[in-house]
């Protein structure tokens, strides 16, 4: 039997008992964004399912076959009097695995609604609608059964048009949006109605939709790629710790601590329990500050200045303490407090042993940690549990591994010089990283103190620093004399001095490519030579003019700007009038100053000529930067966001608000393709989707000019 016959029939016994239990959606509604409209005006139809109990809902979204995978929403409205513009799309709902999918070994996603399911639809009005019938067929799941939905929404008379009879269907005229007052009727608690005014994307009330979670819950986690990295970027820094002075050392001392004893089982036991001990220390580090920090906080902690400044300040500490000038050292009392307790018998004597280690090494280890900690504490709830996971495997595998296999001993290379050198280095490291978030809080706020090539003149002085003192010509405290070059040290001098030459051209406006993300935008850049494109973009960054792809002078030109000499808005009311009145797609770009994935998919995709001529001719291109600080919403643009709950006071808040009401998403980039009457084009993509390959992106831009083709009258 076929796995798929086999899982269907597996199915089908889950239905039959829900199906004698009756389950089906606890609720469902379709409510209208408009009462009252014109000819031509485009309202909006708002389809809301509620599942049972534990259970969950399927959209319509989906990577996999028509015939693969779980069963995805439909909805088909009928009626009198309306055209549909574009499709049905599911709000708020999240891509994951598609499990049944996976049993046929195919690997796709579905998006699945984690509460409420939501449907928007769009349909241009051609008189009064006198009757609208919904029909909605997917499917609702829990762990153990699946259910069939086939659900019947109707409504009489729900939309009138002004001054026409009813059920006449006049000609379609011109639509204006933005001159349209619409109302709708929102059911209370209590059973009765009240008409309100409908709500622009603009002012963040997410168009009165409700959506499952807070702003804080709709933080985007970093995805398993992402996640491998961190574990990897950390892993690597465990590597580096065991190479300092304060646990090198250490390792065939406590080895050789656990071989003395004569009971060779026991030995192992000890030397694994430990080894596991250092991890666990270290993975409740790491969960204990994802709980404290958690998504608003890492939020914070990556855009404003406070935090940022903080850790500029901290690893310019970790850096004078690598080089030298003092050492990082807890409280004597908490040391001896427990290697007290090492002495104890049985599995506690080595899990307290690895607590002293831990705390004995803090001079060399802290600042180590200290970095993957503060930079794995902005991606997300997960992102610290799995950076301390990747650090401690790292620390505690030669422990492990040489009490099991101790033959491997002689072959530690001696203790010496060069694990100082080590230490002086990362120091280097540390000084180079501080830079980031000061450049960070800069480019937030717009100081303007750490241009593109002041930081590319100190990254050269402090790489050319390194280099030096690893040709012995620099010496710092507790440094041994360099009397020769062993291969490894050659091969880091070149490798230093090949990296400097690298970042000398950035000087001249070279891009830079590799780097992208972690050096200021080129815009930031005074003074570039190069090609007449690179003079162009430099001479016009801070055009006002009005060009063929804007209607207007954008607004917050003087302080915003999109690269490569594109011209487009970072207001998102102007973007869509603007797309209107020139008949074309919206792109939107929801980016930030201190967003590293933006800097790279602007410079490595962005970049490509076919995509470059898609954005700056096919699309008016909308820039709207989540974590600016400094611009100011006029007081009558001042809103309280639907999704926040909070008073809505400068552009960033405004464009974070944007993103996570239509969204649910606050992590950039992301970008989405719609048009000037808010009908998505395409599922919003982000550098994950893309994977860095212009290819990927121009068929993203490409699709999207197809939909919205179909789309028009």
């Amino acid at each position: 039997m076929k796995i798929k016959s086999f899982l269907g029939l597996l199915l089908l016994l889950t239905v039959i008992p829900a199906v004698g239990q009756m389950k089906k959606p606890t609720a469902k509604n379709m409510v209208f964004s408009a009462s009252k409209a014109k000819v031509g005006d485009i309202i909006e139809i708002t389809v809301s399912m509620s599942p049972a109990p534990g259970m969950h809902i399927y959209s319509e979204k989906s990577t996999c076959a028509e015939d693969v995978g779980y069963t995805r929403a439909s909805i088909t409205f009928t009626g009198d009097h309306f055209v549909p513009v574009g499709k049905a799309i599911g709000v708020g709902d999240k891509m994951r695995t598609d499990e049944l999918a996976e049993l046929d070994k195919v690997e796709c996603k579905t998006g699945v609604f984690p509460g409420q399911a939501l449907f928007k639809q769009k349909i241009k009005v051609t008189g009064s609608i006198q009757k609208m019938v919904c029909a909605f067929s997917g499917q609702m799941c829990d762990e153990s059964q699946c259910v069939k939905i086939e659900e019947t929404l109707k409504t009489d008379n729900p939309v009138i048009v002004e001054g026409a009879a009813a059920g006449e269907n006049s000609p379609v005229g011109p639509t204006d949006t933005d001159a349209k007052s619409n109302s709708k009727t929102d059911t209370s608690n209590s059973g009765g109605s009240k008409t309100r005014s409908s709500y622009k994307a603009g002012n963040g009330n997410c168009n009165e939709l409700k959506y499952t979670g807070s702003l804080g819950n709709a933080k985007s986690e970093t995805t398993n790629k992402g996640l491998g990295l961190v574990f990897w970027l950390a892993f690597t820094s465990g590597l580096l710790a065991l190479l300092t002075p304060c646990v090198f050392p250490m390792i065939p001392m406590t080895v050789a601590f656990f071989l003395k004893n004569e009971d060779r089982k026991k030995s192992i036991r000890d030397g694994l329990v430990f080894a596991a001990a250092i991890i666990l220390i270290y993975v409740f580090i790491g969960t204990l500050v994802s709980k404290l920090v958690g998504p608003d906080a890492a939020n914070w902690l990556s855009t404003h200045w406070i935090p940022n400044v903080f850790f500029f300040v901290i690893f310019i500490v970790f850096a004078a303490s690598f080089f030298g000038a003092f050492e990082l050292v807890l409280p004597s009392s908490w040391v001896n407090a427990i290697d007290k307790k090492a002495d104890k018998g049985g599995i506690a004597g080595p899990v307290f042993m690895a607590l002293t280690i831990a705390l004995v090494s803090f001079s060399c280890t802290g600042p180590i940690v200290g970095s993957v900690l503060v930079e794995s504490a902005k991606g997300g709830l997960s992102t610290p549990i799995v950076a301390m996971l990747g650090f401690s495997l790292a620390f505690a595998l030669p422990f492990g591994l040489l009490v099991v296999f101790p033959s491997y001993m002689k072959s530690l290379p001696k203790s010496g010089g060069w694990l100082n050198s080590v230490k002086v280095v990362l120091g280097f490291l540390e000084l180079a990283f501080a830079l980031k978030f000061l450049s960070t809080a800069d480019q937030t706020y717009h100081w303007g103190i750490l241009d593109r090539e002041i930081y590319l003149a100190l990254w050269i002085v402090i790489f050319s620093l390194m280099a030096i003192y690893l040709m012995g010509k620099i010496k710092f405290p507790h440094d041994s004399d360099v009397s020769y070059w062993s291969v490894t040290r050659l091969m880091l001098v070149i490798t230093t001095w090949s990296f400097v030459v690298y970042l000398v051209p950035g000087l001249w406006g070279a891009p830079l490519k590799s780097l992208a993300g972690y050096l200021p935008p080129m815009h930031t850049q005074d003074f570039r030579l190069g090609s007449a494109e690179n003079k162009a973009e430099n001479t016009t960054s801070n055009d006002t003019s009005v060009s063929a792809a804007t209607c207007q002078i954008p607004k917050y030109s003087e302080q915003l700007h999109i690269p490569h000499d594109i011209k487009g808005y970072y207001d998102y009311e102007e973007a869509l009038k603007c797309a209107l009145a020139q008949k074309k797609p919206v792109l939107i770009d929801f980016t930030g100053h201190g967003c590293v994935n933006c800097r790279k998919m602007e410079e490595k995709v962005w970049s490509n000529p076919d995509v470059l001529k898609i954005l700056k001719n096919d699309y008016v291109v909308v820039s709207l930067y989540v974590d600016d600080k400094k611009i100011k919403l006029s007081e009558k643009e001042q809103f309280t966001g639907k999704f926040s709950g909070k008073l809505i006071k400068t552009l960033g808040e405004k464009n974070a608000e944007i993103q996570a009401c239509y969204f649910n998403s606050n992590s950039q980039p992301l970008y989405a393709l719609m048009t000037g009457n808010e009908v998505l084009l395409q599922h919003p993509g982000s550098a994950e989707t893309f994977d860095y390959n212009p290819d990927k992106f121009k068929a993203f831009l490409q699709n999207g000019l197809r939909e919205f083709k179909k789309s028009q009258p």
